[in-house]
């Protein structure tokens, strides 16, 4: 900061000197001259600060736009050799086109400088043709596994993007001294080599790479950035950090949870009771895809297939929950209320004695 201070004072000097030396007010007295000089050279600072804040893009268009009208304008001039020049519509003809064309061609080229953006000029020479939709895959998604499944239906578009990086995290979770995570990353290694293997999957192995940046998640930001594709993925962190920095991403959880069936309350199901929950009287079972089932009255069921009451569902960012209740015989005959009784049958109303009423009775003494 302080070499743009020294900078700017000896440039107001500079000029200021110019001014003394060179008298551009006339006169005989050198001071108004300096300080003309001084003021001129102190607008132009004001005018470099006031730029400072502008994209160099805008300002390159500016400067291009100009430059062409100025051009058009010299040319139109040139080309108006045959006019009078002493008359003075063809004078004022010729300042009108001498600064009308530039100032269009500033406002212009600062109003379309974003053409000038390095990714603009680029996409000028690309292929016309249908643009490649790249997956970047992270390594979590690969060692998952459901990735093979997804891609060998057909669903997942596009070319599969394997970064170098990526890779290289997978070898060393293979190669560690833990038998959980080396059979972890030996399972995502054969995970990449089925992918490989299946017919109509594009996959590709890119090995670019960003130095500056350490993060396995922050490079595979940078690298759909730069592709401009989407992350697949099922970390729930570099699913949230991704969007935050406007990143598509492709979650095999949320397609998981998209796709499990949907449980209204009301309806019966049928349930292995697997352990116990955590309140009184709980058990817990799960369904094929994984959701949990919280059973009430069904502690003593563990161990059996029982058919349960769907009584609520609650649906969280990490999946779905399913409640509902075992109702076995015991309780549906504790739920009869205590005042009613059940019906007699006909059999047990004929074998009952008859009574008589009080008066028959005393007759019949």
């Amino acid at each position: 900061m302080a070499w743009f201070f020294i900078a700017r004072v000896l440039f107001i000097a500079a000029v200021g000197y110019s001014a003394y030396q060179l008298q551009p007010l006339g006169g005989e007295e050198p001071i108004p001259n300096l300080l003309f000089g001084m003021v001129l050279g102190a607008l132009v600072i004001a005018l470099e600060i006031r730029l400072k804040d502008i994209a160099m893009t805008h300002m390159l268009g500016s400067m291009i736009g100009g430059a062409i009208g100025l051009g058009a304008a010299k040319t139109i001039g040139a080309a108006l050799y045959w006019a009078d020049v002493n008359d003075r519509r063809v004078i004022f003809l010729h300042s009108l086109i001498l600064l009308g064309l530039p100032y269009l061609g500033l406002v212009m080229g600062g109003r379309n400088s974003e053409w000038l953006e390095p990714e603009r000029i680029v996409s000028l020479f690309r292929n016309t043709g249908p643009r490649r939709r790249y997956r970047i895959l992270d390594t979590s998604v690969i060692i998952d596994g459901r990735i093979a499944d997804i891609c060998e239906t057909g669903f997942m578009d596009g070319t599969l993007v394997i970064p170098q990086f990526v890779l290289k995290e997978l070898q060393f979770v293979a190669d560690s001294s833990d038998s959980m995570k080396r059979n972890r990353g030996r399972r995502g290694l054969d995970i990449l080599q089925k992918i490989q293997k299946m017919a109509g999957v594009d996959v590709m192995i890119s090995d670019v790479d960003f130095p500056d940046v350490k993060e396995v998640d922050l490079k595979l930001i940078d690298l759909a950035r730069s592709l401009e594709g989407k992350i697949v993925t099922n970390d729930f962190n570099l699913n949230k950090v991704a969007q935050l920095r406007g990143v598509d991403v492709l979650n095999i959880n949320e397609l998981a949870n998209s796709l499990k069936p949907v449980v209204l309350p009301g309806e019966l199901m049928k349930v292995f009771i697997l352990k116990e929950g955590k309140e009184y009287n709980q058990g817990v079972a799960y369904l094929d895809d994984g959701t949990m089932v919280v059973v009430d009255n069904a502690r003593k069921m563990i161990g059996k297939t029982i058919d349960v009451v769907v009584t609520s569902v609650l649906q969280t960012t990490a999946g779905k929950m399913i409640f509902g209740r075992f109702i076995d015989s015991a309780t549906a005959a504790q739920t009869v209320p205590m005042g009613s009784a059940a019906p007699e049958s006909d059999a047990a109303r004929r074998a009952r004695p008859q009574q008589l009423p009080p008066s028959a009775a005393a007759a019949g003494k």
